[in-house]
């Protein structure tokens, strides 16, 4: 477990904010300027080898935006490219899902898939200056999926979507310690943790819920309240000012806002844009959410695409309006978004969208 306690990180100053869509039934990525909400390209990532069934799931990007990293659920591997789309490195993983950096270290922490049938109970700990494999982290519980760093960078959590359980594990020592959450199945599917580090969100599909736990000890969450959601929340994401929790709900074709000040909960209008909103991140100055829409027919979880119904779609918001005001149209089955992280302090102005 030594190997989390990786070397800080230094890189140059930002580079110009790109949106990283992979696009799971393509083998491709869109890549999108969240400035002018244009689609700027598409990454073929069978030109590193791989091939039609690679499955891009997830993409995570450097906070400098100098490389993003996308995992290959069907082709066994996680990729590491430049913004221009040059590959930099990558390592083989069992079925990789969803990723998250450390904020100040070189590493970054990996999930798994449902893909596999029975997918590795690990997590993985991979060096991202050279994408070497570090570690895998027993986590005790089946079918780790969701995974977010505490912004102070102590705490990795990692939820199960098999078991009411959550994993923190310490990022230094390598402490695992588990959370059991009661009530009936609740299958975890994605976290993010509030900009102050005070709350960690989960989404809960099965009972179509978010779960939001006090993190008054980073490493002993605290069940506080549970909100009611749309059919099949996916994947949540915390504005810069922690006061409002934007969530995908997948089954529902609809977003879901929370209002953190007094826990209300409203339903974005229905839109032709949303067709399974699976992915979502927030825009680098804080003015917008943009989400990813499969678009396809089959389960929550069904890793094969089902039957595309047309291409998928990635959706700005502007948070302040909470209004719809760009659709992009991008590859078939748009999965985990990736965009270069947004500063905590947002620089447009309340409900501006520049």
């Amino acid at each position: 477990m030594a190997a989390l306690a990786a070397l800080g990180l230094a890189g140059p100053l930002p580079l110009r904010a790109q949106l990283y869509v992979p696009n799971q039934d393509d083998a491709t990525v869109s890549v999108i300027d969240p400035a002018t909400r244009r689609l700027l390209r598409t990454v073929d990532l069978r030109r590193y080898g791989v091939g039609d069934n690679a499955k891009p799931h997830h993409v995570q990007v450097e906070p400098d935006g100098s490389a993003w990293y996308v995992t290959l659920i069907g082709a066994g591997k996680v990729l590491k490219l430049d913004p221009g789309g040059r590959l930099l490195g990558s390592v083989a993983l069992e079925v990789p899902g969803l990723m998250a950096l450390h904020p100040a270290k070189d590493v970054m922490y990996v999930g798994r898939s449902m893909s596999a049938v029975n997918p590795p109970p690990r997590m993985a700990v991979i060096r991202r200056s050279d994408m070497k494999l570090l570690d895998e982290v027993d986590l005790l519980f089946p079918r780790p999926h969701g995974i977010v760093v505490h912004p102070a960078g102590d705490v990795v959590y990692v939820s199960s979507l098999g078991t009411n359980q959550i994993a923190t594990v310490g990022v230094d020592q390598g402490e695992l310690r588990l959370l059991t959450v009661p009530g009936m199945a609740h299958g975890f599917v994605q976290a993010a943790v509030s900009p102050d580090g005070r709350l960690l969100a989960v989404t809960a599909e099965l009972t179509d819920s978010l779960l939001v736990f006090d993190l008054a000890n980073p490493l002993v969450p605290k069940l506080a309240r549970s909100l009611p959601m749309p059919d099949g929340p996916f994947e949540p994401v915390f504005t810069p000012d922690g006061q409002s929790i934007f969530v995908t709900a997948l089954n529902a074709n609809r977003v879901a806002v929370v209002d953190t000040r007094d826990w209300s909960v409203s339903v974005l209008p229905e839109h032709a844009g949303f067709g399974q909103p699976h992915g979502i991140a927030l825009s680098p100055d804080g003015s917008r959410v943009f989400v990813g829409n499969r678009h396809q027919l089959g389960g929550v979880h069904d890793h094969a695409g089902g039957r595309p119904i047309g291409n998928g779609t990635v959706v700005a918001i502007c948070i302040g309006t909470r209004a719809v005001d760009t659709v992009v149209s991008v590859g078939r089955y748009a999965a985990g978004l990736g965009m270069t992280p947004a500063r905590r302090a947002a620089t447009a102005a309340p409900g501006s969208c520049p």
